[in-house]
């Protein structure tokens, strides 16, 4: 599991995409989901919780079919994983 970041044209555009056609090309890289949030202080900015390891990730970020659709849902800067700072049980 792990968070990425990435800004967006359009919210509604990006998310009809990201439901669709770009879940379809996650699911082939093995993706088991993803929670969606948008940031408060970013209008353009959108973080995603996916359930996905990181050898699919980076499947899925070179996978040649992946510009198209990125550029389809109106990405203003490329998806991007946010590195882990710390982990803690409670």
């Amino acid at each position: 599991m792990f968070l990425a970041t990435t800004t967006i044209e359009d919210y509604d555009r990006w998310i009809s995409i990201f439901a669709t056609t770009s879940a379809d090309k996650r699911k082939l890289h093995g993706s088991k989901g993803s929670t969606v949030f948008r940031d408060p202080s970013e209008s353009d900015r959108v973080w995603v919780l996916f359930d996905w390891d990181a050898d699919g990730w980076q499947s899925f970020v070179t996978d040649p079919e992946v510009g198209p659709i990125l550029k389809e849902a109106g990405h203003k800067s490329p998806p991007l994983m946010a590195e882990l700072g710390a982990t803690y049980d409670a």
